[in-house]
C-alpha cells in the first residue's frame, strides 16, 4: 500500500508505505484456485491497511489484484470475503496488460529510457513491454512468476537445487520468449527489471559493493556478467545458505533461484549488456493515469514531481496480490 498526497498545483509526494509478502499464489497447483491460508494471510494484510488508509482525510482508493487473483478460479469467493471481511473493500482485477501497461507508466515517468525492453516478475506472471522511442510498441503478461515456477519445475526439493530442475526451467522460459516475434526487435536494449525477484538482484549487488542504502535500487545498474554471478551464487547453495547472502530476504529464499531464471534468460536471449532497474511500476503507474485524469477536469495544476527514486508512489493505492 503506498499512500500519496496529491497538492492544487499538481506537485506530489509519498507520504507512507506499508507491505506485506502474502503469496497469494502459493499452492494453486493444476485447480487454479486461491487456497485458504493465502488468502487469510492476504486479507489480514488488507486489514492492516485499512486501519491505516482508514485515518486519512480527503481519500480516493483503488485497489488492483494481478494474476494470482486473475487467473483463480474461485477469483469471486476471494473477492467477496474481502468486500465482507475488510470494510467493503472492492478490489478490481486488472487484466495482464494493464498491468503491463502500467508498469510502462511506471518506469517512462521516472527512468531516463526511451528504447527499452521493460520487464516485471511477480509471483504468478511477467510481464514484458517494449518500449521504442518512448512509447510502448508490444506488451504481454506471461503466466509464469517466482512461486509458480518453483512449484513447477523445482521437483527435487528447494534445498539443494538440482541441474535437471533448472535446466527444464531455464528452457521452458526460453521457450516461451522464443514465441515472442516482437522480442526480437528489443535485441541489445537495456532492459528494465521490477518486480520483487528482479530488485532482490539489485540489493544483493549493491550489498556485495557496501553500499549503505542497498534497497534504494531505482536507477541501479548491472552489467550481464554482475547478474550471472550472483544467480550462480545463488544456484550453488543450500537454502540455509542463501538465507544468510547479505540482501536476500529470508522469505524469499526458498523462491529466488526460479524467480530471477527469467531475466538471466532473457538477458542473453536480447543478447543484452546491462539491466536498469526500477522501483516504480504498477502502483506508481495507477497514480500517473489518477493524476492524467485529475489534469483532464481541471482538478489539478499540470506541475509534477520526480519520483525517480523510490520516495513517492501511488495516490493512496494498493497491489491486493502476490508480492
Amino acid at each position: 500500500m503506498t499512500v500519496t498526497e496529491i497538492n492544487d498545483d499538481g506537485s506530489f509526494k509519498r507520504s507512507q508505505m506499508s507491505k506485506q509478502f502474502v503469496r497469494l499464489s502459493e499452492d494453486m497447483g493444476q485447480s487454479g484456485a486461491l487456497q485458504q491460508a493465502p488468502m487469510d494471510r492476504t486479507i489480514e494484510a488488507l486489514k492492516g491497511f485499512y486501519e491505516e488508509y482508514s485515518q486519512l482525510p480527503n481519500l480516493t482508493l483503488k485497489a488492483v489484484a494481478t494474476a494470482a487473483v486473475r487467473n483463480a478460479s474461485n477469483q469471486k469467493v476471494f473477492l467477496d470475503r474481502v468486500r465482507s471481511e475488510v470494510h467493503g473493500l472492492n478490489i478490481e482485477v486488472i487484466s495482464g496488460t494493464e498491468e503491463a501497461h502500467y508498469d510502462y507508466l511506471g518506469v517512462i515517468n521516472t527512468l531516463p529510457v526511451t528504447n527499452c525492453v521493460i520487464m516485471d516478475t511477480g509471483g504468478a506472471s511477467c510481464e514484458l513491454v517494449l518500449v521504442q522511442n518512448g512509447r510502448e510498441q508490444n506488451l504481454v503478461s506471461l503466466p509464469f512468476g517466482s512461486v509458480n515456477l518453483s512449484e513447477t519445475f523445482l521437483k527435487h526439493g528447494l534445498d539443494q537445487l538440482a541441474a535437471v530442475d533448472l535446466f527444464r526451467l531455464s528452457t521452458a522460459v526460453q521457450r516461451l520468449f522464443n514465441g515472442l516475434w516482437w522480442l526480437q526487435r528489443g535485441q541489445n536494449l537495456p532492459l528494465v527489471a521490477l518486480g520483487g525477484s528482479n530488485r532482490t538482484l539489485a540489493k544483493i549487488r549493491r550489498k556485495q559493493k557496501n553500499v549503505a542504502d542497498f534497497e534504494d535500487i531505482h536507477g541501479f545498474r548491472m552489467s550481464v556478467s554482475e547478474v550471472d554471478n550472483v544467480y550462480a551464487e545463488i544456484i550453488e547453495h543450500n537454502l540455509a545458505e542463501r538465507k544468510a547472502i547479505p540482501g536476500l530476504s529470508k522469505d524469499r529464499a526458498d523462491i529466488i533461484a526460479a524467480g530471477i531464471t527469467p531475466i538471466v534468460t532473457i538477458m542473453r536471449f536480447l543478447d543484452s549488456g546491462r539491466v536498469i532497474f526500477s522501483e516504480n511500476g504498477v502502483r506508481e503507474g495507477i497514480l500517473y493515469e489518477h493524476l492524467d485524469q485529475l489534469r483532464a477536469k481541471g482538478k489539478i495544476g499540470n506541475k509534477k514531481d520526480n519520483i525517480s527514486n523510490t520516495k513517492k508512489s501511488a495516490g493512496s493505492r494498493k497491489k491486493a496480490d502476490k508480492k
